[in-house]
Protein backbone atom coordinates (compact mmCIF):
# COMPACT_ATOMS: atom_id res chain seq x y z
CA UNK A 1 0.00 0.00 0.00
CA UNK A 2 2.71 2.59 -1.21
CA UNK A 3 4.62 3.57 1.95
CA UNK A 4 2.49 2.56 4.56
CA UNK A 5 3.82 -0.86 6.15
CA UNK A 6 3.02 -2.83 9.52
CA UNK A 7 6.20 -3.93 10.19
CA UNK A 8 4.97 -6.65 13.51
CA UNK A 9 3.27 -9.11 13.75
CA UNK A 10 0.31 -10.77 16.43
CA UNK A 11 -1.17 -14.37 16.24
CA UNK A 12 -4.61 -14.05 17.29
CA UNK A 13 -7.53 -16.53 17.51
CA UNK A 14 -8.27 -15.39 13.79
CA UNK A 15 -5.03 -15.40 12.41
CA UNK A 16 -1.78 -13.19 11.88
CA UNK A 17 -2.61 -9.41 12.70
CA UNK A 18 0.21 -7.00 11.16
CA UNK A 19 0.12 -3.98 13.56
CA UNK A 20 2.70 -1.12 13.72
CA UNK A 21 3.18 1.92 16.74
CA UNK A 22 4.46 5.73 15.36
CA UNK A 23 5.45 8.51 17.62
CA UNK A 24 7.62 8.92 20.73
CA UNK A 25 8.47 6.11 23.25
CA UNK A 26 6.45 7.24 26.87
CA UNK A 27 4.14 9.01 25.25
CA UNK A 28 -0.11 8.76 26.28
CA UNK A 29 -1.00 5.99 23.99
CA UNK A 30 -3.81 6.36 21.06
CA UNK A 31 -5.33 3.15 19.02
CA UNK A 32 -7.15 3.74 15.77
CA UNK A 33 -9.41 1.26 14.36
CA UNK A 34 -10.05 1.08 10.82
CA UNK A 35 -13.70 -0.22 9.20
CA UNK A 36 -14.91 -2.47 6.14
CA UNK A 37 -13.69 -2.67 3.75
CA UNK A 38 -10.96 -0.08 4.44
CA UNK A 39 -7.41 -1.07 6.65
CA UNK A 40 -4.97 1.08 8.80
CA UNK A 41 -4.22 2.97 5.53
CA UNK A 42 -7.13 5.17 5.96
CA UNK A 43 -5.05 6.70 8.78
CA UNK A 44 -2.25 7.14 7.42
CA UNK A 45 -2.16 10.81 7.47
CA UNK A 46 -4.09 11.64 10.84
CA UNK A 47 -1.51 9.05 12.58
CA UNK A 48 1.30 10.69 11.18
CA UNK A 49 0.19 13.98 13.06
CA UNK A 50 -0.94 12.69 16.03
CA UNK A 51 2.77 10.86 16.28
CA UNK A 52 3.88 13.97 16.66
CA UNK A 53 2.08 14.46 20.22
CA UNK A 54 0.86 10.94 20.70
CA UNK A 55 2.51 7.07 21.01
CA UNK A 56 -0.10 5.87 18.19
CA UNK A 57 -0.83 1.43 17.20
CA UNK A 58 -2.41 1.45 14.22
CA UNK A 59 -3.73 -2.50 13.04
CA UNK A 60 -5.26 -4.33 10.53
CA UNK A 61 -8.21 -6.50 11.56
CA UNK A 62 -7.73 -10.30 10.51
CA UNK A 63 -9.46 -10.38 6.88
CA UNK A 64 -8.52 -7.09 5.86
CA UNK A 65 -5.32 -5.02 4.99
CA UNK A 66 -2.17 -6.39 5.29
CA UNK A 67 -3.55 -9.33 8.13
CA UNK A 68 -4.35 -12.78 7.27
CA UNK A 69 -6.76 -13.76 5.03
CA UNK A 70 -7.80 -17.46 5.05
CA UNK A 71 -10.92 -19.75 4.02
CA UNK A 72 -13.14 -20.54 6.95
CA UNK A 73 -11.74 -17.42 9.01
CA UNK A 74 -13.79 -15.71 11.39
CA UNK A 75 -13.84 -11.95 10.71
CA UNK A 76 -17.26 -11.25 12.33
CA UNK A 77 -17.23 -8.23 14.96
CA UNK A 78 -17.68 -10.82 17.71
CA UNK A 79 -14.06 -11.87 16.93
CA UNK A 80 -12.71 -8.93 16.17
CA UNK A 81 -13.66 -7.25 19.71
CA UNK A 82 -11.83 -10.46 20.95
CA UNK A 83 -9.11 -9.72 18.81
CA UNK A 84 -8.70 -6.02 20.08
CA UNK A 85 -9.60 -6.93 23.87
CA UNK A 86 -6.01 -9.39 23.39
CA UNK A 87 -4.17 -6.76 21.67
CA UNK A 88 -4.42 -4.10 24.27
CA UNK A 89 -3.54 -6.86 26.75
CA UNK A 90 -0.46 -7.41 24.40
CA UNK A 91 0.75 -3.92 24.17
CA UNK A 92 0.13 -3.44 27.64
CA UNK A 93 -2.04 -0.60 27.14
CA UNK A 94 -4.29 -0.77 30.59
CA UNK A 95 -6.91 2.51 29.46
CA UNK A 96 -5.42 3.91 26.60
CA UNK A 97 -7.40 6.53 24.19
CA UNK A 98 -9.06 4.72 21.36
CA UNK A 99 -10.64 6.47 18.03
CA UNK A 100 -12.64 4.05 15.61
CA UNK A 101 -14.09 4.24 12.37
CA UNK A 102 -17.20 2.49 10.80
CA UNK A 103 -17.03 -1.50 11.58
CA UNK A 104 -14.51 -0.61 14.18
CA UNK A 105 -16.21 1.66 16.09
CA UNK A 106 -18.73 -1.24 16.91
CA UNK A 107 -15.15 -2.94 17.84
CA UNK A 108 -14.02 -0.61 20.16
CA UNK A 109 -17.64 -0.69 21.97
CA UNK A 110 -18.07 -4.38 21.70
CA UNK A 111 -14.73 -4.49 23.90
CA UNK A 112 -15.30 -1.87 26.16
CA UNK A 113 -18.80 -2.46 27.19
CA UNK A 114 -19.17 -6.74 26.59
CA UNK A 115 -15.34 -7.43 26.89
CA UNK A 116 -14.49 -4.85 29.74
CA UNK A 117 -11.83 -3.54 28.36
CA UNK A 118 -10.88 0.08 29.71
CA UNK A 119 -9.91 3.81 27.63
CA UNK A 120 -9.24 6.89 29.03
CA UNK A 121 -11.06 8.50 26.24
CA UNK A 122 -13.29 7.73 23.22
CA UNK A 123 -13.41 9.16 19.72
CA UNK A 124 -16.16 7.35 17.21
CA UNK A 125 -15.94 8.50 13.80
CA UNK A 126 -18.97 7.74 11.45
CA UNK A 127 -19.28 4.04 13.32
CA UNK A 128 -21.44 1.23 12.73
CA UNK A 129 -23.49 1.51 15.95
CA UNK A 130 -26.92 1.62 15.64
CA UNK A 131 -29.70 -0.68 13.69
CA UNK A 132 -30.09 -0.65 10.89
CA UNK A 133 -26.97 -0.87 9.15
CA UNK A 134 -26.20 -2.17 5.94
CA UNK A 135 -26.41 0.03 2.36
CA UNK A 136 -28.97 -2.18 -0.29
CA UNK A 137 -25.70 -2.95 -1.77
CA UNK A 138 -24.33 -4.46 1.18
CA UNK A 139 -27.93 -6.22 2.10
CA UNK A 140 -27.85 -7.87 -1.46
CA UNK A 141 -23.88 -9.26 -1.44
CA UNK A 142 -24.84 -10.51 1.79
CA UNK A 143 -27.97 -12.74 0.95
CA UNK A 144 -25.70 -14.02 -2.02
CA UNK A 145 -22.15 -14.33 -1.39
CA UNK A 146 -21.52 -17.71 -3.14
CA UNK A 147 -22.53 -16.03 -6.09
CA UNK A 148 -20.19 -12.22 -5.97
CA UNK A 149 -17.61 -14.86 -5.23
CA UNK A 150 -17.73 -16.29 -8.73
CA UNK A 151 -17.37 -13.07 -10.78
CA UNK A 152 -14.79 -12.98 -13.20
CA UNK A 153 -11.78 -10.68 -11.13
CA UNK A 154 -12.25 -7.84 -13.77
CA UNK A 155 -15.90 -7.52 -12.43
CA UNK A 156 -15.56 -8.19 -9.07
CA UNK A 157 -12.84 -5.29 -9.40
CA UNK A 158 -14.84 -3.04 -10.54
CA UNK A 159 -17.54 -3.18 -8.60
CA UNK A 160 -15.09 -2.48 -5.34
CA UNK A 161 -13.37 0.36 -6.99
CA UNK A 162 -17.26 1.67 -7.48
CA UNK A 163 -18.08 0.52 -3.57
CA UNK A 164 -15.15 2.31 -2.17
CA UNK A 165 -15.23 5.11 -3.90
CA UNK A 166 -18.67 6.07 -2.81
CA UNK A 167 -17.60 6.45 0.81
CA UNK A 168 -15.61 9.73 -0.50
CA UNK A 169 -17.63 12.99 -0.77
CA UNK A 170 -15.21 15.65 -3.00
CA UNK A 171 -13.70 11.91 -4.69
CA UNK A 172 -10.84 9.46 -3.66
CA UNK A 173 -7.15 10.04 -5.73
CA UNK A 174 -6.64 7.35 -8.40
CA UNK A 175 -3.25 6.14 -5.82
CA UNK A 176 -5.41 6.56 -2.95
CA UNK A 177 -8.41 4.40 -4.21
CA UNK A 178 -5.77 1.98 -5.70
CA UNK A 179 -4.36 1.53 -2.46
CA UNK A 180 -7.59 0.89 -0.78
CA UNK A 181 -8.85 -1.94 -3.36
CA UNK A 182 -5.47 -3.71 -3.64
CA UNK A 183 -6.13 -6.07 -0.78
CA UNK A 184 -9.49 -7.33 -2.21
CA UNK A 185 -8.45 -8.26 -5.59
CA UNK A 186 -6.84 -12.01 -6.81
CA UNK A 187 -8.47 -14.91 -5.64
CA UNK A 188 -8.14 -14.90 -1.83
CA UNK A 189 -8.58 -10.84 -1.44
CA UNK A 190 -11.82 -11.61 -3.41
CA UNK A 191 -12.71 -14.28 -1.31
CA UNK A 192 -12.04 -12.24 2.19
CA UNK A 193 -14.40 -8.89 0.75
CA UNK A 194 -17.22 -11.46 0.51
CA UNK A 195 -16.35 -13.46 3.60
CA UNK A 196 -16.59 -9.83 5.35
CA UNK A 197 -20.02 -9.12 4.28
CA UNK A 198 -21.67 -12.59 4.80
CA UNK A 199 -20.35 -12.56 8.23
CA UNK A 200 -21.57 -9.07 9.46
CA UNK A 201 -24.47 -9.12 11.36
CA UNK A 202 -26.78 -6.49 13.50
CA UNK A 203 -26.40 -8.60 16.01
CA UNK A 204 -23.56 -7.51 17.17
CA UNK A 205 -24.39 -4.04 17.56
CA UNK A 206 -28.06 -5.03 19.31
CA UNK A 207 -26.16 -6.61 21.89
CA UNK A 208 -24.80 -3.46 22.95
CA UNK A 209 -27.57 -0.77 22.59
CA UNK A 210 -28.71 -0.69 25.58
CA UNK A 211 -25.43 -0.64 27.91
CA UNK A 212 -24.77 2.90 25.30
CA UNK A 213 -25.87 4.69 28.48
CA UNK A 214 -23.50 3.53 30.53
CA UNK A 215 -20.37 4.84 29.05
CA UNK A 216 -19.20 7.48 31.52
CA UNK A 217 -15.60 8.43 29.60
CA UNK A 218 -15.17 11.27 27.54
CA UNK A 219 -16.48 10.77 24.29
CA UNK A 220 -16.19 12.44 20.73
CA UNK A 221 -18.28 11.51 17.79
CA UNK A 222 -17.06 13.20 14.49
CA UNK A 223 -18.85 12.82 11.58
CA UNK A 224 -18.67 13.61 7.72
CA UNK A 225 -21.73 15.88 6.81
CA UNK A 226 -22.19 14.39 3.49
CA UNK A 227 -22.01 11.10 4.66
CA UNK A 228 -23.67 8.65 2.24
CA UNK A 229 -23.40 5.27 3.89
CA UNK A 230 -24.22 6.19 7.41
CA UNK A 231 -26.55 9.18 7.83
CA UNK A 232 -25.59 12.10 9.84
CA UNK A 233 -28.74 11.28 11.60
CA UNK A 234 -27.46 8.28 13.43
CA UNK A 235 -24.79 10.15 14.72
CA UNK A 236 -27.29 12.41 16.53
CA UNK A 237 -29.10 9.25 17.73
CA UNK A 238 -25.78 8.38 18.99
CA UNK A 239 -24.46 11.30 20.70
CA UNK A 240 -28.17 11.39 22.63
CA UNK A 241 -27.54 8.03 23.81
CA UNK A 242 -24.38 8.24 25.28
CA UNK A 243 -24.42 10.63 27.94
CA UNK A 244 -20.71 12.18 27.84
CA UNK A 245 -20.72 12.27 24.01
CA UNK A 246 -20.26 15.39 21.98
CA UNK A 247 -21.18 15.23 18.50
CA UNK A 248 -18.60 17.10 15.54
CA UNK A 249 -19.94 17.39 12.22
CA UNK A 250 -16.96 18.00 9.65
CA UNK A 251 -18.65 19.84 6.50
CA UNK A 252 -18.03 18.30 2.60
CA UNK A 253 -16.50 15.10 4.30
CA UNK A 254 -18.12 11.79 3.28
CA UNK A 255 -17.98 8.44 5.09
CA UNK A 256 -14.35 8.38 4.90
CA UNK A 257 -13.25 11.59 7.04
CA UNK A 258 -9.89 10.71 7.26
CA UNK A 259 -9.47 10.62 3.46
CA UNK A 260 -11.65 13.80 2.90
CA UNK A 261 -10.36 16.01 5.72
CA UNK A 262 -7.79 14.73 7.69
CA UNK A 263 -6.74 18.06 8.76
CA UNK A 264 -10.30 18.96 9.89
CA UNK A 265 -10.43 15.76 11.12
CA UNK A 266 -6.94 16.13 13.95
CA UNK A 267 -7.84 19.04 14.53
CA UNK A 268 -10.87 18.45 16.41
CA UNK A 269 -9.20 15.08 17.98
CA UNK A 270 -6.32 16.89 19.10
CA UNK A 271 -7.67 19.07 22.13
CA UNK A 272 -10.23 15.97 22.97
CA UNK A 273 -7.26 13.80 23.05
CA UNK A 274 -5.05 16.67 24.99
CA UNK A 275 -8.12 17.55 27.43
Amino acid sequence: MGTWRLSRTYESESGTVRWDVLGPDGAEPVVLLHGTPFSSYVWRNVAAALAATYRVYVWDMPGYGASAMAAGQDVSLGAQSRVFTELLEHWRLPAPAVVAHDFGGAVALRALLLHHARYRRLGLVDPVALAPWGSPFFRLVGANTEVFEQLPGHLHEALVRRYVASASAPGLPPPTLDALVRPWLGDTGQSAFYRQIAQADQSYTDEFRDLLGDIAIPTLICWGGDDEWIPLDRGRELAGLIGPAELTVVPGAGHLVQEDAPAQLTAALLPFLGA
